[in-house]
């Protein structure tokens, strides 16, 4: 009887092996394609990495070979020769590019700017910063109902900029000769809480030089930092 069970196990035992071999003759090709997929997948990846690598180094290098050029204007042209696709990266090297070009040529400077701050497909910190820059460059042609068309929207955003627009709106407002808008508004900047000690300094001696009371002013929020101080 044990023999005769030992027997059926290893007829069953070869049936499964055969169907087993029949089923990797039939279907086998489809696990190789799948091994296949997945190594030629994963080096594709590694081959993609890599080359991402040596772009962001020869983007980097390009950079930092551009910005040590002694003459400013030098500068300016090797950073507007960088070629890149990236439409973020292009903003960082216009910004660059339009702050080493703004001593001698404002005016280009300020085009350039403004049309890097009218560009959908760049993220809104770069064209908030760009509009910025572009208002604030001396000789840059823009005349005041010009600048201030721009800074208004700057200061309705919010945002890291927004204390900042509002004091180059109050510079305009002195420009066009509207004192009192100007008073507010730099009033409202140095008590705002929002305001870092540098920039409540500045607006602050505005104030004092004409002639204004000083309100209470708030304590500056811990850590709070604005761009361009």
């Amino acid at each position: 009887m044990s023999n005769t069970d030992s027997f059926i196990d290893e007829v069953t035992e070869e049936v499964r092996r055969d169907r087993l071999f029949a089923l990797m003759r039939r279907y086998g090709w489809i696990a190789v394609l799948a091994i296949l997929m997945l190594v030629g997948g994963a080096a594709w990846n590694e081959w993609r990495k890599a080359q991402d690598r040596a772009a962001a180094q020869a983007l980097g290098d390009a950079m930092l070979a551009a910005l040590a050029t002694e003459d400013r204007a030098a500068r300016a042209d090797a950073l507007n020769a960088i070629e890149v696709q990236n439409p973020q990266t292009e903003a960082v090297i216009a910004l660059l590019a339009a702050a080493e070009a703004a001593a001698e040529t404002p005016e280009t400077a300020a085009e350039r700017l403004l049309a890097l701050a009218d560009r959908p497909d760049v993220d809104a910190v770069y064209r908030n910063l760009a509009t910025l820059k572009a208002v604030m460059l001396p000789g840059s042609g823009l005349d005041a109902e010009a600048r201030r068309t721009r800074l208004n929207g700057l200061a309705l955003s919010g945002g890291v900029l927004r204390l900042l627009a509002e004091e180059q709106l109050a510079l305009i407002d002195l420009e066009t000769g509207n004192r009192t808008e100007a008073v507010a508004r730099l009033t409202a900047i140095a008590t705002d809480a929002e305001a870092t000690t540098g920039l409540r300094r500045r607006v602050t001696q505005v104030i004092v030089a004409l002639g204004e009371d000083l309100p209470d002013l708030p304590e500056p929020v811990q850590g709070a930092t604005t761009v361009g101080e």
